[in-house]
């Protein structure tokens, strides 16, 4: 007859037999973050024109190039992103979420954040975690919006603009997304 030990040391060599060897996260350097960054925003200009006149209206902007969003049931979301100001990047930031309830896929986009006020660059400055959702007013434009939105139209704290949606994930969820500033 088997001890609870035993079958405890049968099970954690049996994971460790099956279960791919453990890798590092790869982190992106600052160099591939402002790489990603430039090109993000190269393409964001090419397909919403009117997008570069608002960015320069801005106190700052947080762009996100690439986040990565997977799920069934519970989900998460990571990016790597850097804040600009005056077209240079003064720092750099993480997004992460958390989601739970009906959904399912796996999908990546990119998105900006545009500080329209010196109150809400101080916010995020400020905090140890800025949270979507909490805080100033966030305002999302979608590609159709943003055509239309021009730098008198401007009236919020802050405008996210999303881009590059690929993949594809479906359903409903409450989700928290937080962005913290990063080491790089």
């Amino acid at each position: 007859m088997s001890t609870p030990r035993a079958g405890a040391v049968l099970l954690a060599l049996a994971l460790a037999v099956t279960l791919p060897p453990a890798r590092p996260a790869a982190a992106a350097s600052a160099a591939e973050i402002n790489r990603d960054v430039d090109a993000a925003l190269a393409k964001l200009y090419a397909d919403v024109p009117n997008s570069r006149e608002i960015m320069q209206k801005a106190r700052a902007v947080l762009v996100f190039p690439k986040v990565l969003k997977a799920g069934f049931m519970f989900g998460a979301q990571y990016g790597d992103g850097a804040l600009r100001r005056g077209g240079r990047t003064v720092g750099y930031y993480n997004t992460v979420a958390a989601s739970y309830g009906l959904q399912a896929g796996i999908q990546s986009f990119g998105y900006a954040l545009l500080f329209m006020t010196d109150s809400s660059v101080s916010y995020l400055d400020k905090t140890e975690g800025f949270e979507v959702g909490v805080g100033p007013s966030i305002v999302v434009l979608d590609e159709g919006m943003a055509k239309t939105f021009t730098t008198t139209t401007v009236k919020s704290d802050i405008y996210a603009f999303i881009f590059g949606q690929k993949g594809l994930m479906g359903g409903m969820g409450l989700q928290g997304t937080k962005i913290s500033r990063i080491a790089r």
